[in-house]
């Protein structure tokens, strides 16, 4: 009888290690184009490798979480955002004996589709474009199409599925993606609160004395009482979710954000023009899809509408290139003599 590999080795170790909930390696519903296994990692091992190595999650670095092109090191940006995701949903999974190489994937790849400058970029793309734009849908189209020119990384379905599911309304069915949709909702507000305090858009005083005293302090404890409340809600049960209680204490935070930070002060005072912006890009080249790279006019080719097209190549853009092809489409250079 041949000798077991190393990835058949692991699989059979999930079945031991893993709870009887968790998602195994060995079950997955597979790739739309069937390949041939690693010998060393699993399925789940692989999509995560691929997502990492992929040039979208390389320009997360780059784009807006809250505050545009912050003056400070120390602001997040939609790649830490993702890391800290990743972080939190691992930690939750590990407690729970979840499958943690699905939980990175996922958590690594629900944020590939987002737009240049947040979520007021996503929104002006859903305004826009007749097809509508969701950077939750966007994620998962950059998976199973745009990346690899055209051919995508072909990843599981248990990935795709929960990059598609991670919207808080969302119902996605492994426990793995319910931990990162948690997650996801505690990274933003946690770490974006941390940063608008470093702002000075809000203080501790501004959050209720009663929140306070039910979920802590700061940031850091409040974070580490979520975290604790979902772990033992969930623990040998087939779902993972919040209490009720702590549910309610975390919208509460939220509502605040919105209030304070959201739809406030500096990290709204430039969206003016990231709208602007953002709906002259997006008309320029529906009226001239030519002028996109070639990646992209390919797609046009192969039948793809073109606004969704336009909207693929926007979504894609930096905050820093989005602004640069705006300035070399829209704002004269000065004369030079060769």
């Amino acid at each position: 009888m041949p000798e077991r590999t190393i990835r058949e080795q692991q699989e059979e170790f999930e079945y031991t290690a893993l709870s009887q909930y968790a998602s195994k390696s060995a079950e997955s519903a597979g790739r739309d184009v069937p390949e041939e296994e690693c010998t060393i990692r699993t399925a789940y091992q692989r999509d995560r490798d691929r997502i990492v190595h992929c040039k979208a999650f390389r320009r997360l670095k780059d784009k807006t979480q809250v505050f545009l092109s912050p003056q400070g090191d120390h602001y997040r940006t939609r790649l830490t955002h993702t890391l800290e995701v990743s972080q939190i949903a691992r930690t939750i999974g590990k407690a729970l004996r979840l499958n943690n190489d699905l939980i990175e994937a996922i958590a690594l790849g629900h944020d590939l589709g987002h737009t240049p400058f947040g979520h007021e970029g996503e929104a002006v793309l859903n305004e826009v474009c007749p097809l509508g734009f969701a950077h939750y849908r966007q994620s998962v189209r950059v998976v199973e199409l745009l990346e690899k020119g055209g051919r995508g990384l072909n990843l599981t379905k248990e990935v795709r599925e929960g990059m598609l599911h991670h919207q808080m309304e969302s119902s996605p069915r492994t426990l793995e993606a319910q931990a990162v949709r948690l997650a996801d909702k505690l990274a933003y507000i946690h770490h974006d609160m941390d940063d608008a305090e470093r702002a000075g858009l809000i203080s501790e005083e501004d959050i209720p004395a009663g929140l306070r005293a039910a979920a802590g302090e700061t940031c850091k404890e409040r974070l580490n009482t979520f975290v604790i409340d979902i772990v033992q809600n969930s623990l040998d049960k087939p779902q993972v979710a919040m209490t009720a209680e702590r549910l309610e204490i975390l919208m509460e935070l939220r509502r605040i954000m919105f209030d304070r930070v959201y739809k406030t002060g500096i990290a709204k005072s430039e969206n003016p023009k990231v709208i602007r912006m953002m709906k002259i890009l997006y008309a320029y080249y529906t009226e001239h899809p030519e002028e996109m790279t070639r990646e992209y006019t390919s797609l046009i080719e192969r039948g793809e509408p073109s606004e969704r097209v336009v909207c693929d190549y926007i979504s894609g853009m930096t905050d820093q290139y989005a602004i640069h092809i705006f300035e070399e489409l829209y704002v004269p250079k000065g004369w030079e003599v060769y």
